[in-house]
């Protein structure tokens, strides 16, 4: 019979496989939901001192004989990680101190620490200082508010006296929708596993019947394209603000898609959208662009032929040079006074800020960012006028306040970098980790995409990113496949990982509905 070929038992074999494996995955999500979690673990607890009690049969014999309390001295080092699924800012930490977790080292007293990083987090030690809480007294050693990415871990080198190694070893405090936790021991070397025996043997099998099937399919088929592949050329535009979420998209599409070809220029929303429309116009049908908008465009006359479909809701943030701390950051009222040119100096606002000028960069008018920021914290358009060209020499003079315009989200964080007293906007996950700058809470709320999600802020600067497109652009091109490209896990997994939230998943659906332009 033929409907029991190999390949067709293989197909079914492993589509019962994937139902009952889904099952249980959602099962698993419903019952245990993502969660932000800190790890710990003991790498090495070892006796250096000369005490010979408990029977150390590693000691160092005399390293500390003329050293008063120091005989049974020890050294711990202590691994903390982010074991969890999600990164951890230091806002996270729930604890009423100015550090975020306390180490507890039983029966011994601390002399001593050392912090090591990994090479490629050179960011985590510049939070390990007097001023953050970091310290120790007695027992106690006090840890910032370290934030973490998913996987990001440092390391605590702690020369301990007066106990017996193997004394118990604790970490204390707190996270937000989360816990603190001991791991396994381990050596220095190890790393915890990713997946349990059970999530590992599903996988396994999976990949196994999966390979099988795609090597029937393959040995008995003519190399067709995966059914959303579409062969092409396309040019996407727009946004500068969501141009690393589609630059990073439309490189896996062309790795897993020969045939297709996609080029990322970014200027602006406006200037973006207005390319598209011109293009159109010329044209008998849809051509094969795409202008992304950070919020909807206005539908003059030259754009009423254009379609346009929500992607994603993004986050926006205030920055400010480094050397402005506003601590809780400013109300709305406040930003409106700085942009109306009210507030010329930064210590009109708090005697305890600098005396430097306020200095406004700000994208030009061509920008999808600026304008939801007019939208949503202004209430109207930016009304000083551009004084500056370069933003450091004042070509007007009698204007009260410096503002000047750059083309690009990327120019305006360096230039608030590098500029004393300068506040600019940028979309959030650029501005993360920009050194130079400070992120600014708005009426006492973060920027983060996952209160906004999970609807426990109503953080006002965000706004819903559009696909536009003129026309509906035909079935099986390259445009109206990568649109689909959007919207599949692949799609929504990238526009996370860039802190923006996806529109195709039904708890962010009615995020994008509601966007008020």
């Amino acid at each position: 019979m033929q409907w029991l070929s190999p390949e067709n038992i293989v197909a079914v074999g492993t589509a019962v496989l994937g139902i009952v494996a889904s099952g249980v995955m959602v099962w698993y999500e419903r019952r245990v939901p993502r969660r932000k979690r800190i790890g710990y673990r003991v790498q090495m607890d070892n006796p250096i001192g000369d005490d010979v009690r408990s029977g150390r049969a590693n000691r160092r014999l005399g390293l500390f004989d003329e050293t008063p309390g120091m005989v049974d001295a020890t050294l711990v080092l202590l691994r903390i990680e982010n074991d969890g699924s999600q990164g951890i800012d230091r806002d996270d930490y729930t604890g009423p101190e100015r550090h975020g977790l306390t180490a507890v080292f039983t029966d011994r007293t601390i002399r001593g620490v050392s912090v090591t990083q990994p090479t490629d987090t050179d960011h985590l030690m510049d939070h390990f200082t007097a001023d953050r809480g970091f310290g120790y007294e007695g027992n106690r050693l006090q840890i910032p508010r370290v934030p973490l990415n998913r996987g990001d871990h440092f390391k605590l080198l702690v020369l301990l006296a007066g106990g017996d190694v193997g004394r118990d070893i604790r970490l204390i405090g707190g996270i937000r929708d989360g816990e603190v936790h001991p791991n396994r021991s381990a050596t220095p070397d190890d790393k915890p596993p990713l997946f349990s025996r059970a999530a590992r043997l599903i996988s396994i099998t999976l990949t196994l019947s999966v390979l099988t099937l795609a090597g029937i399919v393959i040995a008995r088929d003519d190399h067709p394209l995966p059914i959303e592949c579409a062969r092409g050329t396309l040019t996407v535009t727009g946004s500068t603000a969501f141009a690393p979420v589609v630059q990073e998209l439309a490189k896996e599409y062309q790795d897993k898609c020969p045939g297709s070809d996609i080029t990322v220029d970014a200027h602006g929303s406006e200037a973006g959208v207005g390319e598209l429309t011109a293009l159109g116009s010329r044209s008998k049908g849809s051509p094969a662009m795409i202008a992304f908008s950070d919020g909807p465009t206005p539908r003059a006359d030259g754009a009423r032929e254009l379609v346009g479909s929500p992607v994603a809701v993004s986050a926006f943030t205030l920055v400010v040079n480094e050397g402005i701390d506003l601590g809780r950051g400013l109300s709305l009222t406040d930003v409106r006074r700085i942009y109306r040119g009210q507030i010329t100096r930064w210590r009109q606002l708090d005697a305890r800020l600098p005396d430097l000028p306020v200095v406004l960069v700000s994208r030009n008018a061509d920008s999808g960012t600026r304008q939801i920021f007019q939208r949503r914290v202004l209430g109207s358009w930016e009304r000083a006028p551009s004084t500056s060209l370069d933003c450091v020499h004042q070509d007007d003079g009698s204007a009260p306040v410096m503002r000047c315009e750059l083309d690009s989200t990327q120019k305006v964080l360096d230039a608030v970098a590098g500029i004393p007293g300068a506040i600019g906007y940028s979309e959030v996950n650029l501005a993360t980790g920009h050194k130079g700058l400070r992120r600014v809470s708005l009426d006492g709320a973060a920027a983060s995409v996952q209160d906004i999600e999970h609807r426990r802020s109503n953080y006002p600067y965000r706004g819903v990113e559009y696909a536009y497109t003129y026309r509906r652009p035909p079935i099986g091109s390259l445009t109206a496949g990568f649109l689909a490209y959007l919207s599949q896990s692949t799609g929504e997994n990238v526009i996370r990982t860039h802190r923006h939230l996806p529109c195709s998943a039904a708890a962010v659906l009615p995020l994008c509905a509601d966007d008020d332009g």
